[in-house]
């Protein structure tokens, strides 16, 4: 069997997130994602507002 040093660092570096968690970069994706829903929502709301003068 061929030793193959890139998928001796891909397991390392798998085992190592597993240990670290999902960490900052999650946080900030679901951050994004719920700011972008919310202002998607607000702007599509808005044009149904009916003005009565």
């Amino acid at each position: 069997m061929e030793h193959h040093p890139a998928a001796d660092w891909l397991a390392q570096a798998a085992g190592a997130a597993q240990q670290q968690g999902a960490g900052n970069l999650l946080r900030v994706v679901l951050i994004v994602m719920i700011l972008g829903c919310v202002l998607t929502a607000w702007f599509l709301l808005r044009g149904y507002k009916r003005k009565d003068d």
